[in-house]
């Protein structure tokens, strides 16, 4: 059974930084951060691949990172310089096309979430 535990959300104001974390029981293909507010679709942010190639959203390019700690079994994103439109509810997907909410991401299907972190960036 695949289980994701985010932390690291909190209330920041702009230009300010926040590192989300997201523990996971086992690893997948990919791997990757979803966004979302409400009345909007949940969007893609950033990506890890197998391949460690990755992908990053153009509204995040430049300001976040995503990294993984394989030794840990956990996914990182630093989101530094951060604007009043990344708040969000974030959440830690894995790929797999699962019962459920299932998004594609950069060709993949992110099917495995976490219960998601609330991120806010106010003046």
């Amino acid at each position: 059974q695949v289980r994701l535990v985010e932390s690291g959300g909190g209330s920041v104001q702009p230009g300010g930084s926040l590192r989300l974390s997201c523990e996971y029981t086992a690893s997948s293909d990919s791997m990757a951060w979803f966004r979302q507010v409400l009345g909007k679709e949940r969007e893609g942010v950033a990506a890890l691949f197998s391949d460690d190639s990755i992908n990053y959203a153009d509204s995040v390019k430049g300001r976040f990172t995503i990294s993984k700690d394989n030794a840990k079994n956990t996914l990182y994103l630093q989101m530094n310089s951060l604007k009043t439109e990344d708040t969000a509810m974030y959440y830690c997907a894995a790929e797999g096309y699962a019962r459920g909410r299932n998004k594609l991401y950069a060709g993949r299907y992110f099917g495995y979430w976490g219960q998601g972190t609330q991120v806010t960036v106010s003046s």
